[in-house]
């Protein structure tokens, strides 16, 4: 090793390696020698014949062009291009022959480089191979009447060699900051970009060829519709493009992979038709691109209902575009994705853990335009989670994007809590059970929200516990079946128990989900309600609880709480009641049979009837809100009760004076009341008011002390303690705790007595008494009406007056009585 390095040693000290390396340097010198030589000649040749060479040039355009073509000057590059003459064209502008019509220049440009062959030029040839053009705009025109800009070029004739010798090829061509524009009036399509460098070379082979293409340009616009907007508006794109031309099909092929559009990059495969009357073309993309960093590239149309979704995490995309340059209208796009486990945003919130596949298509039938009319997107596969709610929709189809439509299937199985994280635990909280849905759904969107909803299909609750916050009532063992038809929601076998009722329900509500979400006002709920046992308290004690509005920490896009809440507040509910058995505090009673209407917080009753005390009880009535108590209005009808039981059940309507046990016999009567209820169902004390009528049989007193106290000054020597009526009767008017007496009649075998006045629940009692002393005990033998009546006022008749004195009944003789 040691003696070679000794030997090149010597060797590059000897005269030989000095002699060859003088040689090397002198072949180079005179290299470049011969090259300054030849471009001296070559620009002394130019400047020799720049006239003659700018008529050949001018010759060459003008072999193709049909217009008029203007240069500045024509200048030489000093050694660019060697061994060929590159030369620059200054101030280029080409114009057609109809630009007086138009107005749209072909070409302007600052500088346009020629590089051409020097042989060709010495045999009187012009061979052009390449060509540079800087600081230009380039803009193609077809106007609204067909006219374009672009018939400036006359046809080639076409040669059979199997490889081209033609001298007028160009074989490579840069571009350097050209605007290029397409506008096409008629087919409301503009292309335009910024091209800040294109570099392609060129190979031929007979009237084909082929090139890669480096391109970098800013895409200001590319709208295929101008009445929709641009695509790739405002965005960078750069890449390599193998571009090849086949004359046969004479149509332009792309391919590019990973070309760079703003921050995204794409694989694109694209042909063009150059047909002069049809130009069809079709684009094919795919990428792996965030759903907004897609949407922003599409047309402003397309992005505007892009928008309103989002996922989280990229997605595979694909898009095919196929259109004619030449037609008006959108071309067709269909877009298709698939992606798996991603987080999806939709205007009433997230869901997870979400997989499908999708499509959109702008032309869903065939030959019906490429528009939003007839713009769909379908999905299929679809699986996800709403908050807890797992569910799935096996295939949905949204369609119309000017009126927007979505129709599919819908499935769910999960645990009833789950409906817990959708709605407010202060309206209803849920605990146990499992809900099964299976539904197909039908529904217009405007404006994001739904309308016009048909959902048909089932819906299965089984063992739900629920707790409706609002009038604090918890519902234990709920069964629910919910059966959508295309007419109406179908409630079927509903079976529900408190604490102490157990309710059995069908029901049916037409137009269900058009009113849920347009009109919940009108909403009639109707109801066939069964119950072995009632609580009425309860019942009206949960209706005439205030119910305080559902508290929200802030309201949200999608809590759907304050719409279900809304619903449920101002539907209309018609219920069809009976019950075996009842109970209302201490009124007992059977066979109860209502219609009941509610309507905003209004309960209004028809047609009610029961057994209760022995006899039957008839009613109407209605409870209305007012600030946080409720009036009550009552029609009621009563026939044969066990007068001590009523009043015993009913608290013996307040008064104090006297205990139910005191009162026997049968009742009948009829009242038409108005009074108020407090929270929680209780009748407001002396809040009563209205007009009542009774008529007691075989009635009878015990120490019912406002005859006892007179029998003890009038009678010391009849029972006045138990006293046995043949007729009891009187008509009331009911005004609070004062109740005027009218024509009240006594008939017994004690005594008789005439009632009138006022009689008060607390003080202020006046009533007018006429109390004949005879004794009447036979009076009962008697048959004739008018003898009786006759006999009723013989011998001495007492005129006595019962007023309030400090809390205390006094009898006083009434010397003004009539």
């Amino acid at each position: 090793m040691n003696e070679s390095w000794e030997r090149s040693k010597i060797f590059f000290k000897s005269e030989s390696f000095k002699k060859i390396l003088k040689r090397i340097g002198l072949f180079f010198v005179g290299i470049i020698l011969l090259l300054f030589v030849s471009t001296a000649v070559f620009a002394i040749y130019f400047n020799n014949n720049k006239a003659k060479i700018v008529s050949q040039i001018n010759s060459k355009i003008n072999e193709n062009i049909v217009g008029t073509v203007k240069i500045g000057d024509i200048n030489y590059k000093f050694l660019k291009g060697f061994p060929n003459m590159t030369l620059a064209l200054s101030q280029v502008e080409v114009i057609d022959s109809l630009f007086s019509v138009h107005k749209r220049t072909l070409l302007t440009a600052e500088q346009i480089e020629v590089r051409i062959a020097v042989l060709d030029l010495l045999v009187n040839e012009i061979s052009v191979d390449k060509i540079e053009i800087s600081q230009a705009t380039l803009h193609l025109f077809k106007g609204k009447d067909g006219i374009v800009n672009t018939s400036i070029f006359k046809s080639k004739v076409k040669t059979t060699n199997s490889e081209s010798t033609t001298t007028s090829t160009i074989n490579e061509i840069l571009l350097h900051k050209v605007h290029f524009i397409s506008e096409n009036q008629q087919g409301n399509k503009l292309f335009d970009f910024d091209i800040n460098d294109l570099r392609s070379n060129v190979k031929f082979k007979n009237n084909n060829w082929t090139t890669k293409l480096y391109l970098k340009t800013f895409a200001k616009n590319m709208a295929f519709n101008t009445q929709r907007g641009s695509f790739i508006k405002d965005k960078m794109v750069e890449g390599v493009l193998e571009v090849d031309y086949s004359e046969v099909k004479n149509q332009i092929n792309v391919a590019t992979e990973k070309l760079l559009i703003g921050k995204e990059t794409f694989d694109i495969k694209a042909n063009f038709s150059l047909d002069a009357k049809k130009s069809p073309f079709s684009i094919a993309i795919k990428t792996d691109i965030l759903w907004r960093n897609a949407s922003e590239l599409l047309s402003a149309n397309i992005t505007e209902k892009l928008n309103q979704f989002d996922l989280k995490n990229s997605i595979n995309v694909g898009c095919t575009i196929i259109g004619d340059m030449n037609a008006t209208g959108d071309p067709e796009i269909v877009v298709s994705t698939e992606t798996v486990n991603n987080e999806l945003k939709i205007p009433d919130g997230i869901i997870t853990n979400s997989s499908f596949k999708a499509t959109f298509t702008n032309q869903y039938v065939k030959g019906k335009g490429c528009n939003d009319i007839n713009s769909t997107i379908s999905i299929t596969d679809f699986s996800g989670q709403y908050k807890t709610i797992p569910f799935s929709i096996p295939i949905g189809i949204i369609s119309n994007l000017e009126k927007t439509s979505a129709a599919g299937s819908f499935k769910a199985d999960f645990a009833v809590s789950k409906l817990n994280e959708l709605i407010n635990k202060d309206l209803m909280h849920f605990s146990n059970g499992q809900a099964k849905l299976n539904l197909d759904f039908k529904f217009d969107v405007m404006d994001l929200k739904i309308t016009k909803p048909l959902f048909t299909g089932n819906v299965y609750v089984k063992d739900a516990i629920v707790n409706y916050g609002p009038r604090n009532l918890k519902f234990l063992k709920t069964d629910v079946q919910l059966d959508f038809t295309d007419e109406a929601l179908l409630i079927k076998k509903i079976n529900f128990k408190d604490e102490r009722s157990s309710v059995f329900m069908d029901g049916r509500i037409d137009n269900f989900m058009t009113l849920y979400y347009e009109n919940p006002e009108k909403m009639i709920v109707n109801w066939d309600i069964y119950a072995p046992f009632l609580d009425v308290k309860k019942v009206v004690g949960a209706i005439t609880t205030s119910a305080p509005a559902v508290k929200t920490k802030q309201q949200k896009k999608d809590d759907s709480s304050q719409q279900l809440y809304a619903v449920i507040d101002k539907c209309q509910v018609v219920l069809n009641v009976k019950a075996d058995k009842m109970v209302y505090s201490k009124l007992q009673a059977t066979n109860l049979k209502a219609a009941i209407l509610l309507s905003n917080n209004t309960l209004i009753v028809k047609n009610g009837a029961l057994q209760s005390s022995g006899g039957t009880i008839s009613f109407d009535g209605k409870l209305a809100p007012v600030n946080k108590q409720y009036a009550l209005e009552s029609n009621t009808q009563i026939n044969n009760v066990n007068i001590a039981q009523f009043l015993t059940a009913l608290n013996n309507f307040g008064i104090t004076s006297f205990e139910p046990k005191d009162i026997k016999g049968s009742l009948k009567a009829s009242a038409s009341v108005k009074g108020t209820l407090l929270s929680g169902g209780q009748l407001k004390t002396n809040s009563l008011s209205g007009v009542a009528k009774f008529d007691v049989k075989k009635g009878e007193l015990i120490d019912f002390k406002p005859i006892t106290n007179i029998g003890k000054f009038a009678f010391p020597f009849r029972n006045v303690n138990n006293i046995i009526f043949s007729d009891l009767s009187g008509n009331f008017k009911i005004k609070g705790d004062l109740i005027d007496v009218n024509d009240l009649k006594v008939s017994s075998n004690i005594l008789n007595i005439d009632v009138d006045g006022v009689y008060s629940f607390g003080s202020g009692t006046n009533l007018a008494m006429t109390i004949p002393l005879r004794n009447p005990k036979k009076d009962r033998f008697i048959t004739d009406e008018e003898e009786k009546l006759e006999k009723r006022y013989n011998g001495i008749v007492l005129h006595l007056l019962a007023v309030d004195e400090q809390g205390k009944i006094k009898i006083k003789w009434n010397k003004n009585h009539k």
